[in-house]
């Protein structure tokens, strides 16, 4: 969760005793989920093949949840703690691969490399 000069201003202008006092954690995880779709555009391993071969699932509790498209019929499944630790094990190491992330909302980010 971002935090925004609002929410900042907001926390300056606290000084009632009760908004001050900690608060217990909320009874429930945040909720929300942002999807998105990986597309090689190459495949330097020659293993899960080019165009789109993975959709994915970015959860508000910040978990990434990947299903590879390959192999047919079924592919496979992998958790991650952030989209961050997916990227570092999936997309940043194979530079090559000119890999394409896009979300729902059509927000792209292209790795290049060479």
């Amino acid at each position: 969760m971002m935090t925004t000069e609002s929410d900042i201003a907001q926390l300056e202008l606290a000084t009632e005793p009760e908004d001050l006092k900690p608060k217990p954690p909320p009874r429930l995880a945040p909720r929300g989920i942002r999807t998105f779709t990986v597309c090689r555009q190459s495949d330097e391993t020659g293993v899960s093949g080019e165009g789109v071969v993975i959709e994915g699932v970015s959860l508000a509790s910040g978990h990434c949840i990947i299903h590879w498209l390959f192999p047919p019929p079924r592919g496979g499944i992998a958790i991650f703690d952030s989209l961050d630790d997916f990227l570092k094990v999936h997309v940043k190491p194979h530079p090559t691969n000119k890999t394409i992330i896009t979300f729902e909302d059509g927000e792209q980010t292209t790795y290049e490399g060479g």
